[in-house]
């Protein structure tokens, strides 16, 4: 477990504490800091050994979540402010309802402080649901896993990269949701099969396709069903192509074997779901600036799309292939509004807990 809690500086306390349900404690304020995730790809979507899906992922230093939490100015009103949108505001408010009621304790006020565009294939969800929960209960001095509050949430329904990413960080593969011995057969949220720190001096170059969203929801499921299975031969393949390539790369800090593994699996995956979104990339504009990125670099890239995009993304092996691949795609995309370009590095650390005395956050209420 990596999540961290620490006391900010106006805090009576400055030292950094275990984040464990064995030490939680009422606090006056609570700001959880989460990263974001690159979902770099199923491995078994259809199952063939019976246990289905099964991902690899990345957490990523930007765009993140910033969420904090305080006892609401009126004792009988929960209070959301900073929500970027209307239905952000109302997921959050959807949140609070099922932790007061697993729970109980007084209202809360959640002021945003940051999150990243909803349904862009970063993992936007999964780490708002986490960083309310962590919050909350956290404020309440309550015990309570990542896994608990993503499954009183409803996330790590399929990847488990969204959730381990929060306790952890690094790139991590997980096993794909399964069941609990015994008659009723519950599922669980994914485990942890492996997780390595991501080199320092790599880079990823993220491209975003603001005029559009990724596939989710009733939309997905739908998308999901018209699919044919998954042949177990290419299943077989993906899993080759990550232990024998992804995870060497990353250990060995062999750039070209990690791009090459990255390249295969996506390609892999993304033909296999482009009747659902319109192609391997769904935005032809993103599928052009990766194209012109990797072209730019100085050595390959690993190229895809994170989830059902509209996010793409190009692993590149240092800062200046990075500036090169940003000014590829910037230039390739010069006059399409909406396409937005950004570098990232990889993020080796959870989610951070930061305590603090009580600031009164400016509600905007009498």
């Amino acid at each position: 477990m990596q999540l961290r809690l620490d006391h900010e500086p106006d805090h009576e306390s400055d030292h950094e504490s275990d984040h464990s349900p064995d030490t939680a404690s009422p606090l006056s304020t609570i700001t959880v800091d989460a990263p974001a995730r690159l979902h770099l790809g199923f491995l078994d979507p259809s199952g063939s050994l019976g246990r289905a899906f099964g991902s690899v992922g990345l957490t990523i230093d930007a765009p993140g979540t910033r969420i904090t939490a305080q006892y609401a100015d009126y004792a009988d009103k929960t209070q959301v402010i900073g929500a970027h949108t209307d239905a952000q505001r109302e997921r959050i408010t959807h949140y609070l309802g099922l932790l007061h009621d697993a729970y109980g304790g007084p209202p809360v006020l959640i002021d945003v402080r940051r999150a990243p565009r909803a349904h862009a294939g970063l993992g936007s969800g999964t780490q708002l649901a986490l960083t309310v929960g962590t919050a909350f209960v956290r404020l309440l001095g309550r015990p309570a896993s990542t896994a608990e509050l993503a499954r009183l949430l409803g996330r790590g329904a399929r990847s488990g990269i969204g959730m381990l990413g929060f306790d952890h960080g690094g790139l991590i593969v997980d096993s794909g949701p399964g069941t609990h011995p015994g008659a009723h057969h519950q599922p669980h949220v994914p485990s942890i099969l492996t997780r390595l720190p991501f080199p320092d001096a790599w880079r990823i170059l993220l491209v975003d396709d603001t005029r559009q969203e990724g596939l989710h929801g009733n939309e997905e499921r739908r998308a999901l069903a018209t699919l044919a299975p998954f042949p177990k031969e290419l299943a077989a393949h993906l899993c080759h192509l990550v232990l024998m390539l992804v995870l060497p790369g990353i250990a060995e800090h062999d750039f070209d074997t990690f791009a090459r593994g990255i390249g295969e699996l996506q390609q892999t995956i993304g033909e296999y779901f482009a009747p659902a979104q319109g192609g391997v990339f769904s935005s032809p504009a993103v599928a052009a600036a990766l194209g012109a990125a990797e072209a730019a670099t100085q050595h390959r890239a690993g190229i895809g799309q994170t989830s059902w995009g509209p996010t793409g993304f190009a692993f590149v092996q240092n800062a200046q292939d990075a500036e090169r691949a940003l000014a590829a795609a910037m230039d390739t995309t010069r006059g399409i509004a909406g396409v937005v370009c950004s570098v990232a590095a990889g993020s080796n650390r959870g989610a951070s807990i930061h305590a603090g005395s009580l600031q009164r956050c400016n509600s905007g209420l009498p």
